[in-house]
């Protein structure tokens, strides 16, 4: 088997792996996720972190940090971080309150979820129709009866 012919078997391979439902699936749900992680990002920085910031009296976790070296003298963490190292806490903080969201909301999600599944096995389900066969030999008892 030449160079060539194993490119071409392992294109094949490759192929047929790539279409198979299972990754295309991954690669659908890695897509979603990185849009969802956007809307998550926001709702933490945008919406959330500022509300905290208005309750606690203009609190900002995103500029706390703490310097590891005393040539560390800026009062924000971008400059901080040109002065020497930094233990950027607040960004740390920031980041396990937006793990926490996500993991509450896809709770929430898959909570509805198990409950509507709940609901579908609980329901009643339909009786099957009767295959012909049966059809015809309850007819056949029938008149069997009235004679």
């Amino acid at each position: 088997m030449g160079v060539e012919e194993k490119g071409m078997q392992m294109l094949k391979e490759f192929r047929e792996f790539a279409m198979k439902g299972n990754v295309v699936d991954l690669a659908v749900g890695v897509i979603i996720g990185a849009a969802f992680g956007g809307i998550v990002t926001s709702l933490v920085g945008d919406v959330i972190m500022p509300l905290i910031g208005a309750v606690t009296g203009g609190l900002d976790f995103s500029n706390y940090f703490t310097g590891l070296s005393k040539s560390v003298t800026a009062t924000n963490l971008a400059d901080a971080k040109k002065q020497g190292a930094v233990l950027a806490w607040g960004s740390f903080l920031t980041l396990t309150i937006n793990f926490i969201i996500v993991a509450f909301v896809l709770f929430l999600v898959i909570r509805a979820m198990n409950t509507l599944k709940r609901k579908e096995e609980a329901a009643p389900a339909a009786p099957p129709k009767p295959s012909r066969e049966v059809e015809l030999l309850t007819e056949i008892r029938d008149l069997l009866k009235k004679s």
